[in-house]
């Protein structure tokens, strides 16, 4: 995030690359370019700005295409936080990855060491993805009860993709449904616990509100160029003075999170964890009344007429439901109290 609300573009290694904000990325394209690009910045270990400004850049172009990249950058920045530890994980370096971290359903994902290794078997829910990247991390129960990350090759035979179940409106070009395993041989990366407990889970998550954030910026900009274009009402210049601070308030919270997540020393993991929750909340609250204000302001014609802006609300209205609202407003005050003092 720079002074201006979000840049037209990004810079990765020295080379300025425009993107093509007139027509949107395509996820075929952003999984080609995940193949082709190694990530020089990641949170928490070097310009964590850097990294956050280029998936709120490819958010505002296109979010489906920001939402392929995003889990591809997080298990980058993943394996190298693991690689730092001393765990070397094998992949080739022309591979696209996933991050598959949600938990439930009725056959849930197990890992289980045999004498050839670790083996995968259970079903993962919410795989972005799944039928078209190479590699993966996984979360699945170990067997002292623990939940543990593994590294998975896709392509594997025992891998099955359960097609047929992702009926979105948003974000249709990321299926998301489940997978099952059988008998897939997996890479353990970390030690039990380890996923969940490190300091870079709290900063892979603001990265996905980045995302949320470029995608706020891009329906900002459509409702100014549509005023732009007529003699806008009082109403209407009440919601875009409205979008305007919300925006402002969005990039402040990111700007202020990423100069903390380069500071030093590195912040506790709870203070990491409430960090990412309220920037998390913030942006989330912000995208959903930016929305809002400019379906007021602009009425049913580009919703129904402007397919570029269609989408991009549909995919909005979608994504920031990766954040559980109410939910997730009570995990940071449940955060707070065991603080012990108020801190504010």
């Amino acid at each position: 995030m720079t002074d201006r609300a979000l840049t037209r573009w990004v810079e990765l290694d020295g080379t300025r690359r425009i993107l093509p904000l007139d027509a949107p990325l395509t996820v075929v394209g952003a999984l080609e370019f995940a193949r082709s690009f190694r990530a020089t910045s990641t949170p928490g270990m070097d310009d964590t700005r850097e990294s956050w400004e280029l998936l709120a850049t490819l958010a505002c172009a296109d979010l489906g295409a920001a939402r392929a990249i995003e889990p591809h950058l997080d298990a980058q920045s993943i394996l190298r936080e693991a690689r730092a530890g001393g765990v070397e994980i094998p992949a080739e370096s022309s591979a696209a990855w996933g991050v598959f971290a949600a938990e439930g359903g009725q056959d849930p994902l197990v890992a289980t060491l045999s004498a050839s290794g670790w083996m995968l078997r259970g079903t993962k829910p919410w795989c972005s993805l799944a039928d078209r990247l190479d590699r993966a991390l996984v979360t699945a129960s170990s067997p002292d009860g623990t939940r543990r990350l593994f590294a998975v090759d896709l392509r594997d035979a025992g891998v099955t993709v359960q097609a047929g179940v992702w009926h979105a409106r948003g974000l249709t070009e990321i299926p998301s449904g489940p997978v099952r395993f059988t008998g897939v041989p997996a890479d353990p990366v970390g030690p039990p616990g380890w996923y969940l407990r490190r300091v870079g889970f709290a900063w892979g998550g603001i990265g996905v509100a980045a995302c949320w954030f470029g995608g706020a910026v891009g329906i900002a900009r459509s409702l100014f160029e549509a005023l732009a274009l007529t003699d806008a009402s009082a109403l209407q210049l009440v919601h875009l003075g409205a979008v305007d601070e919300l925006i402002e308030s969005a990039r402040l919270s990111l700007c202020e999170a990423a100069r903390i997540v380069d500071a030093e020393p590195v912040p506790p993991r709870e203070a990491a964890s409430i960090l990412a929750k309220r920037v998390r909340a913030t942006v989330a609250r912000c995208c959903e009344e930016i929305i809002l204000r400019s379906g007021h302001a602009l009425g049913p014609a580009p919703l129904a007429l402007d397919p570029v802006h269609a989408k991009r609300v549909a995919d909005l209205q979608l994504y920031i439901r990766q954040h559980h609202a109410e939910r997730d407003q009570a995990s940071l005050g449940s955060a707070i109290l065991a603080g012990g003092e108020a801190p504010w």
